[in-house]
């Protein structure tokens, strides 16, 4: 995430729906959230983030299918400094190697 991180943006994920809730948690943090359906709301001291996510097909390469994801971020009521220390955080728990 580059510094300036913006009230509203999409990304395309690389996993399923069933990773992304595994591993949203420990991306989220302390902060409180709750889920409704395809959406979590999460409070983030004075505003809140609101994630909606869907499926997106498969992204093939050769033999190779990679899982992929829609996410839209919409922060709202949260200052510059909250949003990018906070997806940070996220980017953190979100990040997937190899090798």
């Amino acid at each position: 995430m580059h510094p300036q991180c913006p009230e509203t943006f999409e990304r395309e994920m690389g996993c399923t729906v069933d990773e992304w809730l595994g591993w949203l948690p420990a991306a989220i943090g302390a902060h409180p959230w709750v889920r409704d359906s395809d959406a979590v709301r999460v409070n983030l001291e004075a505003g809140t983030l609101t994630l909606h996510w869907r499926p997106l097909p498969p992204r093939q390469i050769a033999l190779l299918r990679l899982p992929r994801l829609w996410v839209r971020f919409a922060f709202a009521g949260v200052d510059a400094g909250t949003r990018q220390r906070f997806m940070r955080r996220f980017d953190l728990y979100m990040q997937r190697g190899g090798g």
